[in-house]
């Protein structure tokens, strides 16, 4: 139809990142994710937050969620390994103007998140008892963590598909619709919830119900966009069927994010290990509560990467270098202008950070000393962030994939278990983190500063000089 078909020009006009200010781009890009991956964390937090208050409980149902951490994350790395894989894949060939092979990418992707999911799925579901007790589970907060896992993991494939493909709508220049995506889901869960845990008095149970109905809808939503008359590249029939040859190129540069997760799941193991030794179930309850005040006050430096990356993908398919840097400088100081703020109210309001998840007074009274400890220096997380994220877009898989193994499986678990043992106590395991996010973060922008922005200087200028003759 006429009116669809100026609809899509129009879209396609607006969602070329070769055009228009580099910075407006990437806020275009950004602003949406932020809101989307800030929809995404209810799905997890206001369950944390509701389970934290339920009476009678203390910190052990608390404690159950976070020794299922690490298998949420596992299942989150293998939807990074496919699905960060293949955007920013996506968004160079999209650059190009590849549209078949930019199409086959996408329809790839979607078959490998879903034989993945339905592995995890059995895999996790028929071990889980041996897996949370190797992860640090006690008989009292085994189960919680069972009540939770036993019905979560039914909603793996849902997971996977709307987190894993969601990328791919917004690398077409449609983040508001991919905010959506998450949104809806989110609003869902944030009804259902109450409803669940206390109105039908499912408590933990209930709060994995609610986060399995609200992924089922945004995995819908997601399949339906990239399936529909809007989108102008989609998942075709034609494009289901595995080819090899792509997934190598898809696994190797999702491995970066897939190692990053992975190792976010080693790290939170060999957290919930020691922390049971050195301080037993009410550490692991602060543990849980601190990671979900990271998780919050990381989303809009991470939404922020996460957005620059299609503009980067898509600047540098197109061979427009000087672009390319531009975004990397903005990126670079606008996160380092909110971490620093972020920290500030760290030191500032710890109290408050803390009582959004738990009022125990014994958890309050440890957590705050936790939160200062495991929170300094955490600017340095920015540059992580962007020196990561740049190796990912522009394709630098073996150096995005060094840099995800030195920050969290060379540093963080070794020093984790290192440092309790070395006089530390229980303090040593919250020393790791702002030990490697030094570490880690300022060997990653250095390296991507020498080996990728000033190479991307020296292309531009020979660019120019190549007009000139």
């Amino acid at each position: 139809m006429p009116g669809n078909k100026k609809a899509r020009e129009a879209d396609e006009v607006a969602n070329d990142f070769s055009k228009g200010k580099v910075w407006r781009n990437i806020i275009y890009q950004a602003v949406p994710l932020m809101l989307a991956q800030l929809v995404q964390l209810l799905y997890n937090v206001v369950d944390r937050i509701y389970i934290g208050h339920l009476p009678g409980a203390d910190t052990l149902a608390l404690t159950g969620i976070g020794l299922a951490f690490p298998l949420t994350t596992l299942i989150a790395a293998f939807t990074n390994l496919f699905g960060t894989g293949g955007t920013p894949l996506f968004s160079i060939a999209r650059g190009a103007k590849q549209e078949a092979r930019a199409e086959k990418i996408l329809g790839n992707t979607f078959s490998l998140l879903l034989g993945a999911s339905a592995v995890l799925f059995l895999l996790c579901y028929f071990f889980r008892r041996p897996v949370l007790y190797l992860f640090g589970a006690s008989d009292a907060s085994y189960v919680y963590a069972d009540a939770y896992l036993r019905i979560y993991l039914f909603g793996t494939s849902f997971s996977m598909l709307s987190t894993g493909l969601n990328g791919f709508i917004n690398a077409q220049g449609f983040p508001r619709v991919g905010m959506l995506t998450t949104l809806i889901g989110a609003v869902l869960n944030l009804v259902l919830d109450p409803v669940f845990i206390f109105g039908l008095h499912m408590g933990v149970g209930g709060a994995a119900l609610a986060t399995v109905l609200s992924q089922m809808v945004s995995c819908i939503w997601v399949i339906r966009f990239l399936t529909g008359k809007r989108a102008s590249l989609l998942i075709r029939r034609e494009n289901l069927r595995v080819d090899w040859r792509l997934t190598r190129e898809i696994a190797a540069l999702g491995l970066s994010g897939f190692i990053m997760q992975g190792t976010n799941c080693l790290v939170q193991v060999v957290c919930n290990a020691t922390l049971k030794v050195f301080g037993g179930d009410l550490y692991v309850g602060v543990m849980t509560v601190i990671n979900s005040v990271r998780e919050i006050l990381s989303l809009p430096v991470s939404g922020l990467t996460s957005g620059s990356q299609p503009v980067l993908g898509y600047n540098y398919g197109a061979k427009q270098y000087d672009r390319v840097r531009q975004g990397i400088r903005f990126t670079a100081v606008l996160g380092i202008l909110y971490t620093l703020a972020a920290w500030f109210l760290v030191v500032t309001h710890p109290h408050f950070l803390l009582s959004i998840f738990v009022e125990d007074a014994a958890t309050m009274q440890a957590g705050e000393r936790a939160l200062y400890l495991y929170f300094f220096g955490f600017f340095f997380m920015a540059f992580q962030f962007t020196g990561q994220s740049s190796f990912t877009a522009l394709g630098y898989s073996r150096q995005a994939i060094f840099f995800s193994l030195l920050r969290k499986a060379v540093i963080v678990a070794p020093l984790t278990m290192i440092l309790p043992r070395a006089g530390f106590g229980v303090e040593g395991v919250f020393l790791a983190e702002p030990i490697s996010n030094a570490i880690g973060g300022l060997a990653c922008f250095v390296t991507m500063y020498f080996v990728l922005y000033r190479r991307l200087g020296h292309e531009q200028a020979a660019q120019r000089e190549k007009k000139k003759t």
